[in-house]
């Protein structure tokens, strides 16, 4: 069980007791004997049933598929509720306006990244954000005194429709009231299927998609998942385990939180100053990254004859200067990639360097900025809506 990072990950399994970790209600409708789950924010996600991780992938970038995914969202309301997330978040929360979703990061005082996720704006004081791994909840509760806030857990579960296909999709869904008019990092309250649902329009791929967060206990998952399925049908939309999310998410170039990034590592380093409002007055971590290197240290690496795995070693100059994070093959690429963190800022990209895996294989790698394609982000964006080719 775990984060799947990587292909390996799969032969990590042991039996473990399923009472103390919250089993997925779509579980009747994606279950397979082959079936390896993860743990996950407290939650089984599919990890693999068994498919074709490649067919998948081309799937997803060619149609659509959706993912039961356990990221979790946490709810966040009362007078001071605004007051509060500009306290424990990096982004300014007093700008969000109602329907719209911003990713945003919360540090240690020492300035380190302890969680990142998308918050969005319900109504005045009212707040949810979508956390991945990790003890946030607590995190939250332990930094609320003297607010008056409430912190809660609305037992939501939330599905991903990804793909070129998903707008077709999610329209047919909602008769009609998705549609291409709603941009990227906006949501809202919609009907599908005739239950009232939050919808974004996010994901985990870097792909056109959207993300679905069922209502707790008020929801009828089974009715919403044949709903989805029997609207997803006519565009060739096939439910799929994490695998496939995993190899999209490299290539797009976004962090899986306590793997990629963690709380070693603060914003600069990890080349995500956009997200942290400096010039807010305060919030947790301000301090200490007022005094950080605002240099990267975290990049993309590609390798023509290897795939990069973690704990994998770069090699500079003939010194270790970093390590591999995660890595896979791309498949739209036709190489492999991962992401490398330096342990000192230096001006990496496009520098060769050395690859070491950990069984002793030495590889020549280069540097490379992230996200490996689709540098303004066009595809997810809904603006390239071209059809990429498979390749061999």
């Amino acid at each position: 069980m775990g984060n799947l990072q990587e292909l390996s990950d799969l032969n990590k399994t042991i039996k473990i007791s399923a009472r103390r970790f919250e089993e997925s209600p779509y579980i009747e409708r994606t279950y397979s004997p082959e079936m390896v789950r993860g743990v996950y924010a407290g939650r089984y996600f599919p990890m693999s049933v068994g498919e074709d991780p490649i067919k998948k992938y081309w799937l997803l970038r060619q149609k659509a598929v959706i993912f039961d995914v356990p990221e979790k969202p946490i709810e966040i309301s009362g007078p001071d509720s605004i007051s509060f997330l500009d306290k424990v978040m990096t982004r300014k929360i007093s700008t969000i306006s109602e329907g719209r979703g911003y990713y945003s990061l919360a540090c240690t005082p020492q300035g380190g990244i302890f969680m990142d996720g998308v918050i969005f704006k319900f109504e005045k004081n009212k707040f949810w954000y979508v956390q991945a791994d990790g003890p946030f909840e607590e995190w939250l509760v332990a930094n609320s005194n003297g607010f008056d806030v409430k912190i809660s857990d609305p037992k939501s579960r939330v599905l991903q429709i990804q793909g070129p296909a998903s707008i077709d999709i999610m329209k047919a869904a909602s008769n009609g009231k998705i549609d291409e008019n709603m941009h990227y990092f906006r949501s809202g309250f919609f009907y599908l299927g005739g239950q009232k649902l939050y919808v974004s329009r996010t994901g985990f791929t870097n792909e056109l998609g959207f993300e679905i967060y069922s209502d707790g206990f008020k929801t009828d998952h089974l009715a919403l998942w044949d709903h989805l399925m029997d609207c997803g049908k006519p565009f060739g939309m096939e439910f799929s385990a994490a695998r496939a999310m995993t190899l999209r998410r490299i290539e797009g170039g976004i962090f899986g939180n306590l793997t990629d990034i963690d709380t070693t590592i603060n914003p600069f380093e990890a080349g995500l100053s956009f997200f942290v409002n400096m010039d807010k007055e305060n919030f947790v971590g301000r301090d200490a990254l007022r005094n950080k290197d605002k240099r990267t240290c975290l990049f993309g690496l590609t390798c023509k004859t290897e795939t990069p795995v973690s704990k994998s070693k770069v090699i500079y100059q003939d010194k270790i200067v970093g390590h591999i994070t995660a890595g896979v093959h791309s498949p739209t690429l036709n190489i492999g990639i991962g992401y490398v963190r330096f342990y000192e800022p230096k001006d990496w990209p496009g520098q060769k360097l050395m690859l070491k895996l950990p069984n002793g294989d030495i590889h020549k790698a280069e540097v490379v900025t992230l996200p490996f394609f689709d540098p303004e982000k066009k595809i997810v964006k809904g603006i390239d809506r071209t059809i990429p080719s498979q390749t061999k």
